[in-house]
């Protein structure tokens, strides 16, 4: 094995192989998390705990280039430590981690013991132990660390004790008593082992001693804990006082065991790992009861009988089964009720169950005292239903399921049910319908169990609809659920649906819960959060977390994460059904109005801090009904725009038919969020609806703003002459109905498009009727013609003019407040003074001017400095530096969308590495630079291209080289670049 933390760290078999501290303690983490990356956040914590030095980041890029020396001293391959955008990790293969060997051996003991096979589960347990060399990662003090071992060691602890059970069955009590003695000195209040070396003392004839330790432990837990010691090792002291400990555990009832568990579906399906955790607890005995919940068809009474079935043979004096109706057309079962159906199936005779509760609940208790029995409690309402029918034997387990989180029991394991996995639910589908017929239509089944949220129950009807239509095709199934108005009609069988599952659970909420669930029905995205349902609902914030609250306990909604809730599929469908009844037209719409306006608050809000302020909102907003809930949510920033992106876009569609002007409102507001987010498939769909609605109110000026944002995505995408058409069309509309700042905009968008698309007299000739139109001598209406004009002139080489033109672009930024122009105006001028080669000053604005667009997260901008950055490191000779700097410019540009800018960064990326000698990478690089130039039509880097690839062959075959320089004055020329001179030279020199 090469790394071993079942003891003292062990890298390639030495402990020594690491020393330094800091090393030590990251090395430890990443094997904790192996094969997983581990971000870089949480490794700084651990190693400085709670205050990392500002250069923290730094130093533990040292810690892992000096793990990454040391490996490599130690014969272990370079990717052994995996560097992430996120972090870092160790990736281990099969036996090279002493934790993955322990773990595999213990699984397949456990396999070989539920087999029956006694001996061989010893050996296969016995050699896991083996393994262990002391405490895990012993030597290392680092809290984490610690944190993190004790989990291990406790496994540890775990794994000896189940081995010691099975030897005392076989008999080996002797040499049993030094081990479990020296384990109970460091771990005294480890109830199981205390019991086990009393096992052990009594098997050898030693009861005194083995009633001596109880009294010991029983004092300890005193002290200690305050507590009595539990109900196995007080009855295992009992047990040695009678002397009858031969007997122990084996031991039968004379009467005929009570079976009365429904039988087990034959095709259960899935929910392997759940299963498998609550049987190795219940079989542990971790605790005696445990609570089942889940969302209407989840499976819970399914999965309670499978584990039920399973483990009948360890309750062997009763397995009991009721449905308390807490879900159901009938009325909840009282305790009373209950009682006396469960003391019937124990056989009690009908006249000798009292009347009275409290006499039936102590015949219950004094049944079920010295039973081995298992109850199953389906279908539970609350938890006053089921505490007084918790049985008190020790020997008992009781298992019980409830469609809410029945939080008033005092104790219990809770287990909530998740949906199925992809894979499970494609399972159990072919197992209903049949797994031939799965089989043949994969594609389609995958697509019918995604349409039924991978809930069982839908699964389940969806598959006895095709077993009862032979004829159908999945696929047809798949299309209905697809297309149906009403999905959950699909899914439908007898008397069985999965919206009449859903109107129990619904039925059983308040009056201000369902009101909120209803509405909520209205919100198209994934996720939720309170201020947003306060909002729809029209209620105090309070309010609706009471309510979400009360949805998530009854399993109508989910919390995946603290205050983010999120509705099911089919679950949102049957919310929308209740709200689209005609009879609450009324409450629909206004939720509606209600939902649109936090929207467009939200977003407008956002908006505005990332927009110029010459381009922001130029129109008039309703009043926000709630400006607290506005500024909750906007107050997260990006965050919150990253999360409600999905909601963001659907709204547009969601206003138009009712609230159009909110349509196009809302996809305004949203522009800069979706442009600078590289978001524009959403950008069009949201601007195609806004444009829709504007033609729908004969908003003229409207329908150009929203032509002149759809025409930014094809800009962004390179697809200049797409949006040159849309501008001229909003320019038409904007020469009839004004006003003359969106004139502006849009004569100074499409000059730089026609700039952009190699037309450059052109653009300067539509920024000269920008110029031209009155009130540009306004600051914010100068600002944006500045940046426009500096940028284009330093492109064309002009720099003293472009220089000129940026200070005046700073000055003007600062006097307006534009933080988005001013990062612009000092990137240029850095660029610039790059150009006209002051390399010190442009590093340093460089720098600055970064600093600044990644406070405003515009990723296109900081991508084009981090390239001139690496231009500049290029320059200077040092080349790795420079292509980590254009990787890095290269991520943030895709991640706006932009494909010139990927392409530039490409570019440069390959003139790096043929710095760094390495030809044959830059040479394919530069190829496929040049074909997505081609692809794009953009001249400029077809150009650079070209060129690239003419310095790859220039030393081994001049006249291709000499064939792409032409290829490249040609194209360079025609956008009239200064880049033509150095061309030209690189050829003259060639001869």
């Amino acid at each position: 094995m090469r790394f071993q933390i079942l003891g003292p760290l062990r890298v390639g078999g030495g402990e020594a192989t690491v020393t330094a501290g800091r090393d030590r303690v990251v090395l430890a983490v990443l094997l904790l998390r192996a094969n997983r990356i581990v971000p870089v956040e949480e490794l700084v914590d651990a190693i400085w705990e709670e205050r990392p030095p500002a250069t923290a980041r730094a130093q533990l890029q040292t810690c892992v280039s000096r793990l990454r020396h040391r490996f490599a001293g130690l014969g272990l391959p370079p990717e052994t430590i995996v560097t992430d955008p996120v972090g870092y990790a160790v990736r281990t293969g099969p036996g090279e981690l002493d934790t993955e060997v322990f773990t595999q051996g213990v699984d397949a003991a456990r396999a070989t013991l539920a087999a029956g096979q006694l001996a061989e589960a010893r050996r296969q347990f016995r050699a896991a132990l083996q393994l262990w060399r002391g405490s895990a990662l012993g030597g290392i003090p680092n809290r984490t660390v610690r944190r993190r071992a004790q989990v291990l060691d406790e496994q540890r602890l775990a794994v000896l004790e189940e081995c010691v059970d099975i030897e005392l069955r076989l008999g080996h009590a002797a040499g049993l008593l030094d081990e479990l003695t020296e384990y109970l000195e460091r771990h005294p209040l480890r109830e199981r082992l205390r019991g086990q070396l009393m096992l052990a003392l009594s098997a050898v004839g030693r009861q005194a001693d083995a009633l001596g330790l109880y009294r010991e432990g029983r004092r300890l837990y005193a002290e200690e804990l305050g507590i009595e010691p539990g109900a196995a090792l007080q009855e295992l002291h009992q047990r040695v006082l009678a002397g009858d400990l031969a007997i122990a555990g084996s031991e039968r009832r004379a009467t005929a065991p009570v079976r009365g568990l429904p039988r087990a579906i034959s095709d259960f399906t899935g929910r392997s790992e759940t299963v498998a955790r609550l049987v190795k607890e219940i079989e542990e005995g971790e605790t005696r009861i445990h609570l089942i919940d889940g969302m209407a068809g989840s499976g819970k009474t399914t999965l309670a009988v499978h584990v039920a079935t399973r483990l009948a043979e360890c309750y062997p004096d009763a397995q009991l089964f009721i449905d308390l109706h807490g879900h159901s057309e009938r009325a909840p079962l009282s305790p009373s009720a209950a009682l006396a159906t469960l003391l019937r199936q124990l056989g009690v005779a009908p006249e000798r169950i009292p009347v009275d509760v409290d006499d039936r609940l102590a015949i219950w208790r004094t049944e079920l005292a010295d039973r081995r029995a298992l109850v199953l409690l389906d279908n539970a309402a609350t938890a006053a239903q089921v505490v007084p029918l918790l049985p008190s034997g020790a020997g008992c387990l009781t298992l019980i399921t409830s469609r809410r989180r029945l939080v008033g029991l005092d104790e219990g394991r809770p287990s909530s049910l998740r949906l199925l996995d992809p894979g499970e639910a494609v399972e159990l589908l072919g197992r209903v319908a049949g797994e031939e017929r799965v089989s043949a239509e994969p594609a389609a089944a995958s697509e019918v169990v995604r349409r039924c949220g991978y809930l069982p129950l839908a699964i389940r009807l969806a598959g006895g609809r095709l077993v009862h239509r032979p004829r159908w095709r999945i696929a047809d199934l798949a299309d209905r659920l697809g297309g149906a108005r009403d999905a959950l009609a699909e899914l439908a069988a007898g008397q069985r649906s999965v919206g009449e599952a859903f109107a129990l659970s619904y039925a059983q909420v308040s009056p201000a819960a369902q009101r909120t669930f209803r509405l909520l029905g209205l919100h198209p995205g994934v996720r939720v959060d309170t201020a947003t349902a306060a909002a729809v609902a029209g209620a105090a914030l309070v309010e609706a977390q009471e309510a979400l609250d009360e949805l998530v306990d009854a399993h109508l909604m989910d919390e995946p994460e603290p205050g983010r809730y999120r509705l099911h599929d089919l679950v949102r469908e049957y919310a929308w059904t209740l709200l689209s009844d005609p009879a609450r037209a009324t409450e629909r719409h206004t939720a509606l109005e209600r939902l649109l306006d936090h929207y467009l608050h939200v977003s407008a809000t956002l908006g505005r801090e990332t927009e110029a302020p010459a381009t922001r909102l130029a129109f008039s907003l309703p009043p926000a009904p709630r400006p607290d809930l506005v500024a909750i949510c906007a107050d997260r920033g990006l965050a919150w725009f990253d999360e409600n992106r999905s909601a963001l876009v659907a709204m547009p569609a969601l206003a138009e038919q009712d609230f159009p002007e909110r349509a196009w409102q809302l996809a305004r507001a949203s522009w800069r969020l979706l442009y600078n987010g590289g978001h524009l498939d959403e950008l069009v769909e949201t601007h195609r609806v806004g444009l829709r609605a504007a033609e729908s109110l004969g908003d003229e000026q409207t329908q150009a703003m929203m032509l002149n944002y759809l025409a930014s995505t094809h800009f962004r995408r390179a697809r200049f002459a797409e949006a040159i058409v849309l501008l001229q069309r909003a320019v038409e509309l904007c020469r009839r109905t004004g006003p003359p700042s969106l004139l502006k905009n849009l004569l100074w968008n499409i000059g730089i498009s026609s700039h952009s698309n190699g037309d450059h007299r052109q653009g300067i000739a539509f920024f000269r009727e920008a110029a031209a139109i009155p009130g540009l001598d306004e600051l914010p209406g100068r600002i944006a013609l500045l940046n426009n004009v500096s940028y284009a002139l330093c492109i064309w080489g002009h720099y003293d003019e472009a220089l000129r033109i940026s200070r005046t672009h700073l000055y003007v930024a600062r006097v307006v407040g534009d933080r988005r122009q001013l990062a612009n105006a000092v990137g240029h001028i850095g660029t610039i003074r790059h150009r006209m080669g002051h390399t010190r000053a442009a590093r340093r604005l460089l720098r600055t001017a970064l600093m600044l667009q990644r406070r405003g997260s515009n990723r296109y901008d900081e991508g084009e400095l981090l390239n001139e950055l690496g231009v500049m490191e290029r320059e200077a000779g040092r080349a790795d530096e420079a292509a980590a700097l254009h990787r890095q410019a290269f991520v943030a540009i895709s991640e706006a969308g932009d494909l010139v800018g990927q392409c530039g960064s490409r570019n440069l990326l390959a003139r790096a590495l043929l710095d760094q000698g390495d030809v044959r990478s830059a040479q394919d690089l530069f190829g496929r630079v040049l074909l997505d130039a081609t692809r794009i039509n953009h001249r400029y880097e077809q150009a650079r291209a070209l060129d690239g690839i003419a310095r790859c062959l220039v030393a081994t075959d001049p006249a291709a080289a000499r064939s792409h320089w032409v290829r490249s004055l040609s194209l360079l020329e025609q956008v009239e670049s200064p880049d033509a001179a150095e061309v030209r030279r690189l050829l003259a020199e060639l001869g």
